[in-house]
């Protein structure tokens, strides 16, 4: 976290391992806001006056409770300022993504059929075009060729792998088993 402003403050997960929308339902509920960044939230929330602006209505007793309970999570947390926020890929922050960690994440744990892995592919900052491509994946509706010879538009002798390799064409084997496009 660098000055929250490249931060979503609900939706993103940028203190503790859920958004705070998830562990706050009901003030992201009431909030006016729900796309801010948490620099905006940050400056609201340590004014001592206007924090009643943040919400739809007033609050009642056990909603400010709740809060209390948020500005404590965020009691020791600190922006950097001139320093952007950047974003770290979980299964390794030290290096950053790559191609290689994803593959042997996919072959080594829970492979493609584990929707749980892929929380939030319709995040905003992920383009629509690749929130798509990763759903009809783990929905197995790619075109490959085992789905077209199941929908019997193609014919079963025609289900081998386009690479040439001689095993049928999946999903699973294109993206993680063929030994050529791997």
């Amino acid at each position: 976290m660098g000055d929250g402003r490249g931060t979503y403050f609900w939706h993103d997960i940028w203190v503790g391992e859920i958004p705070l929308k998830n562990k706050f339902p009901r003030l992201f509920d009431l909030s006016v806001d729900n796309e801010c960044s948490v620099e905006k939230m940050w400056r609201v929330l340590g004014a001592d006056e206007g924090r009643e602006s943040l919400w739809r209505r007033r609050l009642f007793a056990w909603e400010e409770e709740s809060v209390s309970e948020c500005f404590v999570l965020l009691h020791n947390f600190v922006l950097q300022e001139n320093v952007e926020d950047k974003w770290t890929w979980r299964l390794d922050p030290t290096h950053g993504y790559s191609v290689r960690g994803a593959y042997h994440f996919l072959t080594t744990t829970a492979g493609l059929g584990d929707r749980h892995q892929v929380v939030d592919i319709w995040h905003q900052q992920i383009p629509s075009k690749v929130s798509v491509f990763v759903w009809r994946l783990l929905c197995n509706r790619l075109p490959t060729k085992d789905n077209l010879t199941r929908r019997r538009i193609i014919s079963h002798e025609d289900a081998a792998c386009v690479a040439g390799c001689g095993k049928q064409e999946t999903a699973n084997h294109l993206f993680l088993g063929c030994d050529i496009f791997g």
